[in-house]
């Protein structure tokens, strides 16, 4: 599992520089499930997690809130039937920054033990 979990979440000012394509690329092996996908010209992390029913889904939803709350840092969630997709990504900046790498390792962590 990533270390990247254990990371502490640094305060995003709408002036922190966005992490670089190096950058991206090194973190991006640490979480090799996740998608670095563009959207709106804004590169976003992106996960979909696979549930045997809807309220496994819901319970899974609910505990990423909780994480996302704990850290002031919140995805984009998408519940439905069997299965939930993450999409991490640093509003402010409109693009990727070390914290939604942290938060997406912390996603995984939440569904190993869900």
């Amino acid at each position: 599992m990533s270390t990247l979990a254990a990371e502490s979440c640094q305060a995003c000012r709408a002036d922190a520089p966005l992490a670089s394509d190096n950058e991206i690329a090194t973190l991006h092996t640490e979480l090799p499930e996740w998608s670095v996908i563009e959207r709106d010209g804004i590169k976003q992390l992106e996960r979909v997690y696979r549930f045997k029913n809807f309220r496994a889904a819901l319970d899974f939803t609910n505990r990423v809130g909780e994480l996302a709350e704990q850290a002031g840092h919140h995805p984009v969630l998408l519940t439905e039937w069997g299965r939930v997709t993450v999409s991490w990504w640093s509003h402010k900046l409109k693009g990727l920054h070390r914290n939604d790498f942290i938060m997406a390792a912390r996603t995984d962590r939440a569904a190993d033990e869900a």
